[in-house]
């Protein structure tokens, strides 16, 4: 081997472990989380999707709208598929929707324009819960959740 192979070998191998290593630390922390779309939550009316069922017990990224807010101080917003400008659950003629999840923050909710999209980080839980507090019932929630627009 010559010393000009020795350096292009050299140079592969060195590229390699930066696609193996380096490129991860480039990636913004996000790129590598798992999102779960509205579309994918539920296989048939309530029946939660596998991919749903596998995800719980994780924390996992949802994109969404903010519902205008059940009260102005709170820890928790419902995070849904479409914009909705009135709240779901103050507004007796509406539908009740499809594709919502209550979101759970550790600190005081800072309300988000209905028609603006956000990114919701959480802890994924499932099953049928009642708040004690608020008496409010849901479903699919996203617990210890962060969020920022998109």
């Amino acid at each position: 081997m010559c010393l000009e192979d020795y350096v292009l070998d050299r140079r592969n191998f060195l590229g390699s472990l930066f696609l193996v290593f380096g490129a991860a630390e480039l990636a913004p922390a996000h790129a590598m989380e798992t999102e779960l779309k509205f579309s994918e939550l539920y296989e048939t009316g309530v029946t939660l999707s596998l991919k749903a069922k596998s995800l719980a017990g994780q924390r996992i990224v949802m994109l969404g709208f903010m519902a205008p807010p059940l009260k102005v101080e709170a820890s928790f917003f419902v995070l849904t598929g479409v914009p909705m400008a009135v709240c779901p659950f103050c507004d007796s003629q509406m539908d009740w929707p499809n594709n919502i999840a209550l979101v759970k923050t550790p600190e005081q909710v800072e309300f988000i324009s209905f028609n603006k999209r956000i990114r919701v980080e959480g802890l994924l839980e499932t099953g049928f819960v009642k708040d004690e507090v608020t008496g409010f019932v849901s479903f699919v929630r996203l617990l210890d959740a962060s969020y920022e627009p998109v």
